[in-house]
């Protein structure tokens, strides 16, 4: 069974407002590339990747943002599981979008005025690309490019992420974490007290405490509110933090939460939106009550989760076609349209491949 690991659930976010925006964004995800150890070939079609994608935010949207983050995968091999690392790559704006995008996806068309042969070169070099467009709402593109050549994404899941600070600081408040083993996905948002530093440190602590769970074998074997009871013991010498947890098991087809603070969840089907319902405190700190409860979770239905750097006020509807998307995709359409800006933003999507 594979196992989904946002090994940096932080992405790295570079504005793009002009042509020189182009070349930061491009130099970074090169750096990127050699750290986790890319081939030439590959940091050379990522560079290209980087290139087109930002190129098209400043031609045709004339502002927007390439977000950019390491991400891990265990791949079955003829010695056992392999690791491999690869580079998500999510180029969001909020411009005129794409009228016709089967027509510009067709590699080789250019003409001015359009986006051109980038969408078609994007495709070509990238292990996996996605876009979600609207007419006059902007567009999102999902770029992913694995360190090992040939790689084929047969995971069960399909996750999407974004996870950034507040603008004015470095570290992020917020984390994620996701883990299928045993037949049983694990999806967790933690939002640190605060923002900085210390707010990391605590919804690192989070994390830390379900990856050594992981690591053990027991995730599989506890419930999300025993892993809050975990790690609420894990956090007691940090600032505490708000966080919810679902675990969504394949052999029921059920989903079961937990959540302490102001974690905000629903599953989304084609009936309906289920709102997950957390109560009051903080993790680490101050827990009155952990309660857990479950529901169905019928095949492709929608786990989304996200702290309160997102407004609440979206509503899936209002995007043709979007509940279809890949989960990144919706992640980053969110993010655009509902980040109050004013603290750390997360937004964790999941579905179950199809």
């Amino acid at each position: 069974m594979e196992t989904v690991l946002n090994i940096e659930g932080a992405q790295r976010l570079f504005k793009i407002n002009e042509p020189s925006d182009v070349a930061v964004a491009r130099r970074a995800g090169v750096d990127l590339a050699a750290s986790i150890g890319f081939s030439e070939v590959l940091s050379g079609q990522l560079a290209i990747v980087i290139t087109e994608a930002a190129t098209n935010i400043v031609k045709h949207a004339q502002q927007g943002e390439v977000l950019l983050r390491i991400i891990q995968r265990q791949q079955d091999s003829a010695g056992g599981e392999l690791s491999v690392l690869g580079i998500e790559v999510l180029a969001v704006d909020a411009g005129p979008g794409i009228a016709d995008l089967d027509f510009q996806m067709q590699d080789g068309h250019s003409t001015v005025g359009t986006y051109g042969v980038g969408l078609g070169s994007i495709q070509r070099l990238s292990h996996y690309m996605s876009v979600y467009s609207q007419s006059g709402s902007g567009t999102v593109l999902l770029a992913i490019l694995w360190s090992r050549e040939g790689s084929v994404d047969n995971t069960e899941w399909e996750v999407g992420l974004v996870c950034l600070p507040l603008p004015s600081e470095q570290e992020c408040g917020d984390a994620a974490y996701v883990d299928d083993s045993n037949g049983t996905l694990i999806a967790m948002v933690a939002d640190g007290l605060g923002h900085g530093p210390e707010a990391a440190l605590a919804s690192g602590a989070a994390v830390e405490a379900l990856r050594s769970s992981s690591a053990a074998g027991g995730l599989a074997k506890v419930t999300p509110q025993m892993m809050l009871q975990q790690i609420h013991l894990a956090m007691q010498r940090t600032r505490g933090a708000a966080i919810a947890i679902a675990q969504i098991s394949r052999a029921t087809s059920q989903l079961t939460f937990a959540g302490v603070g102001n974690i905000a969840g629903c599953v989304i089907t084609e009936q309906r939106r289920n709102h997950l319902i957390s109560h009051n405190g903080i993790v680490g700190s101050n827990i009155r009550k952990i309660h857990e409860f479950a529901l169905e979770w019928p095949y492709q239905a929608l786990l989304i989760l996200h702290s309160d750097g997102l407004s609440t006020k979206w509503d899936m509807n209002a995007y043709q076609g979007l509940v279809n998307a890949h989960p990144a995709l919706i992640a980053a359409v969110l993010y655009r349209d509902f980040y109050r800006g004013r603290d750390d933003v997360t937004v964790l999507v999941v579905r179950q491949h199809t």
